[in-house]
């Protein structure tokens, strides 16, 4: 048996590589649009591909199995229910894909989307029984998926609880393999490891605790993430025709006039100089893409500034997997522009002077705490919230360790606004070192 995970780290969704190398044939699960290192492993292996499951209609990144079928004339399977609009054979509760001496049957659970769709995985060379079983956006190690991407929170919680039962119902020994880890926007409490088995999430899983369909509910429903950026236009392109492989990136000379720039240096660097109006995401971060797609507009020009083109590639990577194929190119170096960095210990001087912190956490962070004075604002709302920001005296970004105080910074800077963001430490460095806070208690206690 042919087995073999594949984690994009930075927006922490996993794709699989299953099949009989004996029988030479695979089949690719939940592809991400940069399908080569996949492709590379599968001829290194001498096996073909001859299948492109989807577990469902990803809401979070752009799929490969457009490329798939384009650039090597895969076959794709998926339930009916996600209303494909491209050529696929449905898959159906109970069907099989046979590969060889391995089997790949469907099992039907709805609730993250109506098509959700797991897939148990028989070695036939070894038993009958399943000895792993992919569980896409269902059961995660550690949590469960959130039920509010495609219907209602609690239509989706229902038919999640009822999903996750059926797959409690396999042996303990089985193994879990997800299709996201840590990083996600699908869960929250999801762990960075990539596998478990359905005997340790039995035990230690709290969402399986959780034994009342109505509570789970409450529980599941009550979703406090944020929804994936860009979320309705991938699932149109994920949904409708084949999204084949974009143009290289080039260099250009200078930025187009009315282009947005994203800067992708170091924070840092990027204070230090940079153009007129850039946006600033380090690709070298976490969660560069999933942080860049909340700032962009996929209907607007989209140039990369970059300190060298390895760098500009990369974020180039980044951002078609979450659905910018229109990139206009890319530009090196810095610019003439700067933002000064504020340090905590200049943070309390500043806020006498009068200066606004706006603490750009999201919501369920700042509940446990915030700096006394400061207006909440997430990052990622900054670019519809922008108005409700003094452009009279300083403003001062925080998050917890600088990085997102940066981008804000950046938002802001580009609309004329004098931001400064504390890049090195946050809020809880700031309460470390005695500074006023304003502290949440739970009632009774």
């Amino acid at each position: 048996m042919l087995f073999q995970q594949f984690v994009d780290d930075d927006l922490g969704c996993a794709a699989y590589l299953v099949g009989d190398e004996e029988a030479g044939v695979a089949a690719i699960v939940d592809p991400p649009f940069a399908v080569e290192p996949i492709l590379a492993e599968a001829a290194r292996r001498e096996v073909r591909i001859v299948r492109t499951i989807e577990t469902h209609t990803h809401a979070d990144h752009l799929s490969g199995h457009g490329r798939l079928a384009l650039e090597h004339a895969v076959p794709i399977s998926i339930h009916p229910a996600a209303g494909a609009e491209y050529e696929h054979d449905p898959l159906e509760d109970g069907a099989e894909i046979e590969l060889g001496a391995v089997v790949l049957r469907a099992i039907h659970t709805p609730g993250h989307r109506p098509e959700h769709t797991c897939l148990a995985v028989i070695d036939r060379s070894r038993a009958d029984e399943p000895w792993l079983v992919l569980t896409g956006d269902s059961l995660f190690v550690g949590d469960a998926a959130r039920p509010d991407l495609a219907v209602g929170a609690q239509e989706g919680a229902g038919d999640l609880f009822h999903s996750l039962r059926r797959l409690l119902e396999l042996p303990d020994g089985v193994e879990v393999f997800p299709g996201h880890v840590a990083g996600s926007l699908c869960g929250k409490a999801m762990s960075s490891k990539g596998s478990s088995t359905i005997g340790f999430e039995r035990r230690f899983n709290s969402v399986l605790q959780i034994e009342h369909e109505s509570e789970f509910v409450a529980e599941s429903a009550s979703v406090s993430t944020p929804k994936p950026p860009n979320m309705t236009r991938l699932v149109e392109l994920n949904r409708g025709p084949h999204v084949g492989a974009a143009a290289d990136v080039v260099e250009l000379p200078v930025a187009p006039a009315g282009a947005t720039v994203l800067d992708v240096r170091p924070a840092s660097i990027f204070l230090d100089g940079h153009g007129h109006g850039a946006l600033n995401v380090p690709v070298s971060g976490t969660s560069f893409a999933t942080k860049a797609a909340f700032l962009l507009d996929a209907e607007s020009p989209i140039v990369i500034q970059a300190a060298n083109v390895a760098e500009a590639e990369r974020a180039a990577r980044g951002l078609r997997a979450v659905g910018f194929l229109e990139l206009q190119g890319y530009v090196l170096g810095d610019g003439p522009e700067r933002i000064e960095a504020v340090s905590l210990d200049e943070l309390d001087e500043l806020l006498k002077d009068g200066a606004e912190l706006i603490d750009v956490r999201e919501r369920d962070e700042r509940d446990g705490g915030y700096i006394a004075g400061s207006r909440n604002i997430p990052y990622r709302l900054l670019p519809v919230a922008s108005a409700d920001v003094p452009t009279d005296r300083p403003v001062v970004t925080i998050c917890e360790s600088g990085a997102r105080a940066a981008v804000a910074a950046s938002i802001l800077a580009a609309r004329g606004i004098d931001a400064r963001p504390v890049l090195d430490g946050g809020v809880a460095a700031w309460a470390a070192q005695g500074g006023q806070m304003v502290e949440f208690r739970r009632c009774g206690s």
